[in-house]
């Protein structure tokens, strides 16, 4: 049995006799053991980060990047034995696997750029002989905590920034497909990181407290369920941190009747079922205006649905694999239930659902649900799993309003070939991140990620230049440099614009 352990002060820290056990969520079978940390393996990650980060700090931002384009060419040669790995813990395909490593170096490749980023401002004669200059100074010791779905991505996102920044960063990453995580520190040692400046905790929710509590880490970083992620910022926040927390989704698809529905019936299979729709960025709510739009739709989306291919992550011709674990294939299968006895027309049923020669892997076929009303509670909660509901709207403002007034506000899409409602529906939604035409509008690396409403705590997005600003703090700097004739009470005074 293989055993995941801590990485730790730049090697493998075993310690401790708490273990949760790793699925191979493609035949169910227990393929690790990965160690549950505690405090004290906490604390020994915080010393090294400690020894080693005043010297981290103070190295120029130049070389910082150079340690980024090297971890860079080493995932990038290590794409396949990665995606692999990540696809044998987590389930997804190796397509999405490697889809989610690229996704997390995009922001590697905007780290890479960080002496730009990093720059202040300046202002020459500012007063009588007065400059005013602004820098960006790392916050010392920060965390990361993610989630199973992006086992890559996420650490990426965070840590690249962080580190590029000269901060030292420990990630904590989910229990259920620790491995990726690990490796990746491993690569950032090869690449010249220096030891204690990214380390691996692995752990459950006593990890976390003690994440959130400990009085070293300035900052956490987490993404993962709306309530987890409510408690993860009051919780950080009460500890004096600065704390920025990403919580769930529930994105839906406007379909216009002027829009392309071949076309959106092909970015609807993939948003709402690839992989296996554990995204917090699916599409699983489609909302056509107009019962004319919803009956053309349906009626284009059963054959598409029929025609997906569920296989194991290894299988290049599967659209998806399987779900992480049996767990949460339950608690797909109950909200799909949820949603038939609340009254939700059961168009496609994917529960049932085996591969021959893998009956007992976590398998789950493609949902889909018409007439789903608003008050639904399988509407208004996060199912995470290959579940599509169409909500039928009667007008463009119903169909602004239902994003709107959901709890969740995450992402959004709208397809039309009017330029005015599309422009219209953006400015109006009440949802953090807009799609036009594009049915997963995560944002490129330059440009930041965060949701509205229940979907994020705090007021900081992640990666990008928000993520810069997260990941260190400002010091403003007034000066002047008097030549020998300033004396007396002119000496020392407080500048003005005069």
């Amino acid at each position: 049995m293989r055993n995941i352990d801590h990485y730790i002060g730049g090697g493998a820290h075993a310690a401790g006799d708490r273990h949760s056990d790793v699925f191979d969520p493609n035949n169910g079978g227990v393929q690790a053991r990965v160690r549950l940390g505690s405090d004290a393996d906490l604390q020994r990650a915080v010393d090294a980060a400690n020894s080693a980060l005043p010297g981290w700090a103070a190295t120029n931002p130049q070389r910082r990047a150079r340690v980024m384009f090297k971890f860079k060419e080493l995932v990038e040669r290590e794409m396949d034995s990665l995606a692999h790995l990540l696809s044998s813990e987590h389930g997804k395909v190796i397509a999405d696997s490697k889809g989610d490593i690229q996704r997390g170096l995009e922001v590697i490749e905007f780290a890479c750029g960080i002496p730009h980023a990093l720059k202040g401002e300046y202002t020459q004669g500012a007063g009588p002989g007065i400059d005013v200059f602004s820098m960006r100074q790392p916050l010392g010791i920060v965390s990361g905590i993610t989630p199973f779905n992006f086992p890559a991505m996420i650490p990426m996102w965070m840590f690249g920034v962080a580190i590029a920044c000269g901060n030292a960063f420990i990630l904590k990453p989910s229990e259920r497909d620790p491995s990726v995580p690990v490796r990746l520190a491993e690569l950032m040692t090869e690449a010249g990181l220096p030891d204690g400046i990214l380390q691996v905790v692995n752990g459950d929710k006593e990890m976390v407290d003690a994440i959130l509590d400990h009085p070293d880490i300035k900052a956490v970083s987490f993404v993962g369920s709306s309530d987890i992620a409510h408690y993860v910022y009051r919780r950080g926040v009460a500890a004096g941190k600065r704390v920025q927390a990403m919580g769930g989704a529930k994105n839906h698809g406007i379909v216009m009747p002027d829009a392309d529905l071949d076309q959106v019936v092909n970015d609807l299979t993939g948003a709402a079922f690839g992989s296996a729709g554990e995204r917090c960025m699916a599409l699983p709510v489609v909302v056509p205006v107009g019962d004319k739009t919803a009956d053309a739709l349906r009626e284009k989306l059963i054959p598409a649905i029929e025609k997906l291919r569920i296989g194991v992550s290894t299988d290049a011709e599967a659209h998806y694999g399987p779900v992480v674990n049996a767990a949460h294939r339950q608690r797909i299968e109950n909200y799909i239930q949820m949603c038939a006895d609340e009254g939700g027309e059961l168009v496609v049923d994917g529960r049932g659902f085996t591969l021959q020669g893998h009956e007992e892997g976590f398998f789950i076929g493609p949902t889909l649900f018409d007439r789903v009303q608003p008050h639904f509670q399988s509407y208004q909660e996060e199912i995470f799993g290959p579940v599509l509901q169409i909500v039928r709207a009667d007008s463009f403002e119903e169909a602004v309003r239902l994003p709107s007034d959901h709890q969740y506000g995450n992402g959004v899409a709208i397809f039309t070939r009017n330029g005015h409602a599309a422009r219209e529906f953006a400015a109006r939604v009440n949802v953090g991140m807009v799609g036009i035409n594009v049915p997963i509008p995560v944002p490129v690396a330059y440009h930041s990620f965060g949701g509205w409403k229940r979907s994020a705590f705090g007021d900081i997005n992640q990666h990008g230049m928000e993520g810069v600003r997260f990941y260190t703090k400002t010091k403003t700097v007034t000066q002047r440099w008097p030549d020998g004739s300033v004396t007396g009470e002119n000496a020392f005074v407080i500048p003005t614009m005069g």
